[in-house]
């Protein structure tokens, strides 16, 4: 299909590592799938991954979905292996994760024809960074570039504030949409973290209020839940929630949390004592409940 005629109404992550979710990826209604082998593979899973994904874009089983790889950044031991075999498995796109600017985009476009990656293989790059904002113009240009990727996560956190929903920091990523309609690629919103408390349908509308092409999803959940809102669970106990689920990833080599509402990066964890802006989640969280409750403090948009 022409690049340009792609529906990208919805793109779903999927771990590599996990064979089982690469099956079941074959009936979900998603016009696009990113085989992940960065967040949401644990390290001594890496390798596997990699070869799962290749064999997945290979197999022609997926009917018409848009199939692409995202690959480890090369400053880590993994990126080079990654676009070598991605390169030679020939994806629609690989999908480049904190792109700095067109220097790195470029030793990237070098290894893939090393790799011996065909043509249609494009560049998926994600802007997540401070840097990657200020240079979004030269990154949307790159030649082997057709879409950007907005990693709203990463930039919350680059930016400190106390709420990371798309829709309230739209302000800040309105230079990328600027930038990916002047060099005429696509783009892509962030990823939809609240995947079971509120449904399908509140962040796929805040996507197609600013003009992304789509929405993206960590889980399957996205698609197989009711549309509307669920009761919601008190605040007060999301924190223990969350904490104890991150804590039974961490126990059993998962990528991310399996049981929580909402999805949970490494970027969101703070370990006691470590230096960070943030304080702990359950502090954070914790604090805004209170404020809520008691009517002290600042608005809860705030």
């Amino acid at each position: 299909m022409a690049d340009d005629l792609r529906p990208r109404r919805s793109v779903l992550y999927m771990p590599a590592a996990n064979a089982r979710a690469l099956e079941k990826a074959r009936d979900i209604p998603a016009d696009a799938l990113i085989f992940d082998l960065e967040d949401a593979v644990a390290p001594d899973a890496k390798p596997t991954a990699r070869e799962q994904a290749a064999e997945a874009v290979r197999s022609g089983t997926y009917g018409n979905k848009e199939l692409t790889i995202r690959c480890n950044g090369l400053d880590t031991p993994w990126g080079a292996d990654d676009l070598a075999v991605a390169g030679a498995a020939g994806p629609s796109a690989v999908v480049i994760p904190k792109v700095s600017g067109p220097e790195a985009l470029a030793e990237v476009a070098k290894r893939l024809e090393a790799a011996g990656a065909p043509d249609h293989t494009k560049i998926w790059a994600m802007v997540e960074t401070p840097v990657a904002m200020f240079n979004v113009r030269a990154i949307a240009g790159f030649e082997r570039v057709n879409l950007l990727v907005m990693g709203t996560n990463d930039l919350a956190k680059e930016l400190w504030p106390s709420w990371c929903w798309a829709g309230r920091c739209c302000c800040r990523t309105w230079p990328t949409l600027l930038a990916a309609r002047e060099a005429g690629v696509a783009i892509v919103d962030g990823v939809y973290n609240d995947v079971r408390r509120r449904g399908s349908r509140p962040r796929p509308l805040a996507a197609s209020s600013w003009a992304s092409t789509a929405r993206r999803s960590s889980t399957p959940a996205r698609w197989s839940r009711p549309i509307g809102c669920g009761r919601r669970r008190s605040r007060s106990t999301t924190p223990r929630r969350v904490i104890a689920a991150f804590e039974e990833a961490v126990a059993v080599a998962r990528g991310w949390p399996p049981s929580t509402a909402a999805t949970i990066e490494n970027l969101s964890w703070t370990t006691p004592g470590a230096p960070s802006p943030w304080p702990t989640p359950s502090l954070r969280w914790g604090g805004r409940a209170r404020r809520r409750r008691t009517g002290s403090g600042p608005p809860p948009w705030r």
